[in-house]
């Protein structure tokens, strides 16, 4: 007797079964997820801790290098005489001190030294020349002073009381042998924090720098700058702000954050930060790693991302639940194959039972089954045409795409050609003129442009190819005046044809960049093509060139024309690849973005914006000079 057939499953024993899987699944994508984000944790702390290393070093040799200054002042001649002498004696007294501290100052090099009597007063101060200077100022307020009278030497954050600007303050206490030790007044030296707020302010990741007092010293981004790490009492932030920060205000915004969970790391919520003046809505995600700056009462926090971390472990969670699929795949098809087997060796036993039977219907389905095949073959050789018949069509259609793309492509190149090709034709002209007239000078000179414009023409090629695969350039001392001229003079003949008023606007003297000569004026001759062809139809035609610096040592290089503008659409798309507002046929709508791609090749930048009172406002950043490559 055969075995019978496998049936299905109940209904209960499917829900079960599924509801199985499911947990299977959720279980293994839960797992690989904790995993994938203790493994991430584990890495964003180990990356957190080294950039904690590097700013403190760099933070410790910024504030403490001026810590031993106070010991000199300690064991000035002039400084004791000074706090030694009485008070109708100290007026005389305080210039030898006051011209000792300068030239201290001036060999140290920046920072504020002053001497404060046993009433906090300052009575002799490196800056004694300058009109805005610490001398008579009362300093008892502040926490050093009250901790170096008391003969403890002391360090921490302030804001001066004359010029408002923070720093970092050293008192020493200045003891007087003669009077058994006494303390007669404070060495104080102010270390200027300028250096490391540039420094600290270019890290794009958040961090911040806390005093002992929770208040936060520097951040990036600075508006967090004198915000509390907790909220504290109006009247605290008040004393702490007369005390240190000269009346600055305080606390106006409070981070949340628990100093001591972040020494091991912890998970904070900040509010998301923008390139601009405003917040976006919501908080993000951040692991927390602060340390102690050995010496001070400060404390460093920085802040890693946890979005890619969420996200990896996202994916090791997909990978999981997928790899759980596949088990599960797996075993369905080794069952699959075992009931199929079962389902064979039936089979078999089935048709050698209706074997017999089948022979004696065998000759009557014989013309049936004939016909049938017939049929079937007809069908797929109908089939196999029509597939052939699409592919024909398809490569076709491939075909003509790229035939339309490159009569695109030879378009734009004669439209870019035609300038230089045009003033070769009228140079060449000339030279043969001058030549006949036996001005061989002149024609000498036509001839050498001629040369440069041709080498030109050669150049406006390559810019296709360095769209898809950029080439490097060859950076040089440029002056940026010379390659708006050579520029101007491709389009000389049409600017006057349609009546274009240029300006100018440099200044006496030259503007020298440093970038490749040939891509800049290629560049130049792109946008003053296009600002050409933005002024047709218009009545007052302007184009106006001027040359500004710009921040981080870059050059900036106006291009203005009194155009038709450009619209807010249009601004948005500016720079994609062949999107252009020029009729079909006139533009391939690489232009700008090539040119961007040049400037970027250099370390320059391609800017546009509507110009005010209409018209359209390009701005080429170029890096300046450095006075090493200008030697």
């Amino acid at each position: 007797m055969t075995e019978s057939a496998p049936t299905a499953l109940p209904r209960p024993h499917r829900a079960l079964g599924l509801a199985l899987t499911l947990i299977l699944f959720v279980l293994a994508g839960v797992l690989a997820y904790q995993a994938s984000e203790r493994q991430g944790f584990a890495r964003l702390r180990g990356e957190a801790s080294h950039q904690l290393d590097i700013l403190a070093s760099a933070i410790d040799s910024e504030v403490t290098r001026h810590a031993a200054i106070p010991s000199a002042v300690e064991l000035s001649p002039e400084v004791r005489a000074l706090l030694r002498a009485p008070e109708e004696g100290k007026d005389v007294l305080a210039a030898p001190a006051n011209r000792f501290l300068q030239q201290l100052n001036d060999h140290l090099g920046g920072p504020a030294i002053f001497v404060l009597d046993v009433k906090g007063r300052v009575v002799a101060s490196s800056d004694w020349i300058f009109s805005d200077n610490l001398l008579g100022a009362d300093l008892s307020y502040m926490p050093f002073f009250r901790s170096a009278i008391a003969g403890t030497p002391e360090r921490h954050y302030g804001v001066g009381p004359v010029r408002s600007e923070p720093g970092y303050f050293f008192a020493l206490p200045i003891r007087d042998e003669t009077q058994d030790w006494q303390v007669i007044g404070v060495a104080v030296v102010k270390s200027g924090l300028r250096g490391l707020e540039r420094r600290w302010l270019a890290h794009e990741a958040p961090a911040l720098i806390v005093d002992g007092n929770g208040i936060v010293l520097l951040a990036s981004p600075p508006e967090w700058r004198y915000a509390t790490l907790q909220p504290m009492a109006p009247d605290k932030l008040a004393r702490i702000s007369h005390e240190q920060f000269a009346g600055e205000r305080l606390g106006a915004e409070s981070l949340d954050i628990e100093i001591d969970a972040a020494h091991a790391g912890s998970v904070v919520r900040l509010a998301r930060q923008t390139t601009g003046a405003g917040r976006l809505p919501g908080k993000k995600a951040y692991l927390a790693l602060s340390r102690h700056l050995p010496g001070t009462a400060w404390r460093i926090v920085v802040f890693s991302d946890l979005q890619p971390v969420a996200v990896q472990a996202a994916t090791h969670a997909a990978l999981a639940c997928a790899g759980s699929g596949c088990l599960l795949l797996w075993g369905l098809y080794v069952n699959q194959r075992r009931r199929l087997a079962q389902g064979r060796e039936e089979a078999r036993q089935l048709l050698q039972k209706a074997n017999q039977a089948l022979e004696r219907n065998v000759a009557e389905r014989t013309a049936d089954l004939s016909a049938v095949v017939e049929q079937l073959r007809s069908e797929v050789a109908e089939r196999q045409r029509a597939e052939h018949t699409l592919r024909a069509a398809q490569d076709e259609l491939v075909q003509a795409a790229k035939l339309a793309v490159l009569g695109q492509m030879a378009t734009g190149i004669t439209h870019e050609l035609s300038q230089p090709l045009g003033a070769i034709r009228t140079l060449s002209a000339n030279a043969v003129a001058f030549m006949e007239r036996g001005d061989l000078a002149t024609a000498e000179k036509n001839l050498a442009i001629v040369g440069q414009l041709a080498e030109q023409a050669g150049g406006i090629i390559s810019p296709l190819k360095t769209f898809a695969r950029k080439s490097p350039a060859i950076p040089a001392a440029v002056d940026v005046a010379q390659a708006v001229d050579s520029a101007l003079f491709l389009f000389d003949q049409r600017l006057r044809k349609q009546g274009v008023a240029v300006d100018r606007q440099f200044g006496p003297n030259p503007a020298i960049a440093w970038c490749d000569q040939n891509r800049l004026q290629q560049v130049l001759v792109n946008l003053v093509g296009n600002a050409i062809d933005a002024m047709a139809g218009q009545a007052d035609r302007r184009l106006v060139f001027a040359i500004e610096p710009a921040a981080a040592d870059r050059l900036a290089l106006s291009v203005t024309d009194s155009g038709c503008g450009l619209p807010p659409e249009t601004l948005a798309r500016l720079f994609e690849p062949f999107f252009t507002t020029k009729q079909s046929g006139e533009g391939l709508g690489l232009g700008l973005a090539i040119s961007r791609d040049i400037l970027r090749d250099f370390g320059g930048d391609l800017l546009a914006e509507a110009a005010p009172g209409g018209g359209a406002r390009f701005v080429v950043l170029l890096p300046a000079v450095r006075p090493k490559e200008a030697a």
